[in-house]
Parts: C-alpha cells; structure tokens; sequence
C-alpha cells in the first residue's frame, strides 16, 4: 500500500468515527478498512472491509448497506453502484459480523488512480416485507379517480423498508456531504424544537444538541427523493407503505403461507384499538397526553409497530409516498403527491392505515418526513 493512500484511508476511517456518536441512526460501522488489490485477469479492484455488530440484525430485519467514495480528497462524493459490487457486505445483509466488499473496475469507472478512492460506508435498519397480497383499503384519489378504473395492483412483489423515519441526524450527514450552498436545506429546518440542523456561513451543517433522533422536517418531497437516491433507496408507493402498515394476508409470504395475519384488515399497526384506547398511548399524536408536546425520537412508541417491526407508521410526521395524487379534475393542473400516516398534529383517528393527504411536492412542513425502501426487483 502506497503512503499516500493509506493517508486516505486513515482519514476516511477516522472522518466516519467521528460520525457516529451523532448518527446514531446510521447502523455503527467499525473497523473499516480499504485496499487496493491488482488482479491477474480484472485489472484492480478495491476492497472495503468493515465490522456490522448490531445483533439485531437478521433475515427479518436486516441492513442496508451502501458506499460512498471520493476521487478527490473528500471534495465530491458519489454513490458506488451496486451492478460494480461483490461480497456479503453491501445492499441487504443478514447477519452482522465482519464484512467484505469488492468493487470492480475502479480505472475504468472512475477515471483516476484507484489507490486515491477514498470509501465511506453505511448502514440503515431495514425490515423485510414479503412477497404476496395484503388488503388495501385506500383508494386512489380518495375514491374520486375517474382516470382510473382498476384499484391497485395488491399482490406486491419482496421489498424492505426503512424500519424508523429518517433522522435529522441522517439528513445532515447527507447535507454535508452533497456540499453546495444550501440545496436540500431551509431556514425553517434551524428550529430546534421542530427540526434542528443548523447552517454555518461555510455551508456545512450541524445538529442542535438532542435532536439527532428526532424525524427530519421541513423536507419537500424533492428533498426526500434527494436524499433517497444519494444512498441508493427510493420512496415508497401508497401500496407499499399501507401494506408496511397491515401486513399482507401471510406475514412470512404468499410462498409459504406458514403465518396468517390474524388482522389483515387492521386500522393501525398495532391493531384495532384507538391510539389513545384505555390510556395506553401507541403513537405520537395531537397534545401531549402520549408524552410528547411536538415531535419523538424515532421508535417511541417501537412496542407498538408493525407487524413487520416498522415504527412510527402511525403519527409522528406523516410521511411523502412516490404517488401522484391523480384525479380527472387534477389532470394536467398541479403536481400533487400523497402523505400517508398522520402526524404529531393529527387527532387519534387521523393516524390510521387509510387516511391521507395532498400536497405540492415543494411543500415544507413540520408535520412531514419520510423514509426510504429497498426492492430488488426494481432499481431505485
């Protein structure tokens, strides 16, 4: 290994340490190490070694996984795509333990010499979603859809979802990242009692003290898919996430069918009772009876998620989905996009599996956040 690139290496080792006691979202990533390797038939390849030690991850609920590199000194980053990819360490990994990646072709993609690749790696919590048919209540266009005569598709193909929101912790490390003077960023998102990522005058961004879990707001569905694509993810669609919510008829898949959902038809995650039934508070609502006056920390209310172990579905920020709100009368006159979940503001009932919003994609809001999936079948 050159000495200049093991600089490179050190301080991208060291840059992503420093990280993590703040990103406490992104799965802890440790021992990571690069090297350049020169094959006999390939040309080099780089290898990225790292450590996953969280326990809880599993077929179930497994990382996703994603690298990031810099050909110049950490000035620009982009996304390393996953065709480039081999090992057990990157998109959707299993089991946590020590990992290894192998991307091809670096002086051919990346057009300079492979031992100056600086190389980030992160994690996020995801939660399998199996293949099969789930009961879909919502309707398109609130059921007043005259452009479209069928419902939609409800026999979805395997994706993985994002098991909590997008944090505001998460969000500005994607910020200073992208670099640029302040795209993806906007005042309002300073508050710290609603959002918290401050912008210094250099353009770089930092998280007020205690906010780092919160849901990211103040985040336009542009904002949203800018993040998504920057880690290789996407948002999902109304029927994704209103099956995240219910469970599809078979909880382990229309394959094996060996786990029927006993409520296929439930209002919210948890089932059928209200939010707030018997003084028991599942879900981040209007007021502060359920413990919080605005917004929680992503997985608050964790003992009250999905059946697929997703979190906050139910209140907190309502969340962007990758639908047009389509209608006849809208047709040709606006850009509409579809929130589904309720908020923080919502009334109990708002935070069900069937409710929903509009608004612009440039809308900003405190009330809405997002978060991303993972479907091999289809490329983000």
């Amino acid at each position: 290994m050159s000495p200049s690139f093991a600089r490179i290496v050190r301080f991208a080792v060291v840059m992503l340490a420093a990280c993590s006691a703040v990103q406490a979202r992104w799965l802890p990533t440790h021992d990571v190490k690069v090297r350049v390797e020169h094959t006999e038939m390939g040309g080099p390849r780089v290898a990225v070694e790292y450590e996953l030690k969280d326990p809880n991850i599993s077929s179930e609920s497994p990382a996703y996984v994603f690298l990031r590199y810099s050909r110049d000194f950490g000035d620009n980053w982009q996304l390393v795509p996953i065709d480039a990819l081999q090992g057990n360490g990157f998109d959707i990994v299993e089991r946590p333990g020590r990992k290894e990646v192998f991307w091809w072709g670096t002086d051919q993609t990346v057009a300079t010499d492979p031992e100056q690749i600086e190389v980030r790696v992160r994690a996020i919590a995801m939660a399998r979603v199996p293949a099969g048919r789930f009961v879909m209540k919502a309707l398109p266009g609130g059921g007043r859809d005259e452009s479209r005569k069928a419902g939609p598709d409800t026999n979805l193909p395997l994706y993985y979802m994002a098991k909590y929101e997008t944090t505001v912790a998460m969000y500005a490390d994607y910020l200073n990242e992208i670099g640029g003077e302040g795209a993806g960023w906007n005042q309002r998102m300073a508050r710290a009692d609603r959002c918290g990522i401050v912008q210094e005058s250099n353009h770089t961004y930092h998280v007020a003290p205690g906010r780092e879990n919160y849901p990211v707001t103040y985040v336009s569905w542009y904002d949203a898919m800018g993040f998504l694509q920057w880690c290789g993810l996407r948002l999902p669609t109304e029927a994704q996430w209103e099956k995240a919510v219910r469970g599809g008829l078979y909880l382990d898949g229309d394959q094996t069918k060996a786990q029927p959902n006993s409520k296929p038809e439930r209002h919210y995650p948890w089932g059928d009772e209200a939010p707030d039934q018997g003084g028991t508070y599942c879900c981040n609502f209007d007021g502060e009876d359920d413990g919080f006056e605005r917004l929680a920390p992503v997985g608050s209310f964790r003992k009250f998620a999905s059946p697929y172990g997703i979190c906050d579905l139910a209140g907190n920020v309502a969340e962007w989905t990758l639908d047009w709100y389509s209608t006849s009368y809208h047709v040709g006159l606006d850009g509409f996009r579809t929130v589904r979940g309720g908020s923080w503001m919502a009334v109990p009932e708002g935070c069900d599996a069937v409710t929903g919003a509009t608004q612009l994609p440039l809308q900003e809001s405190s009330i809405m956040g997002f978060r991303g999936i993972r479907s091999p079948a289809i490329a983000p």
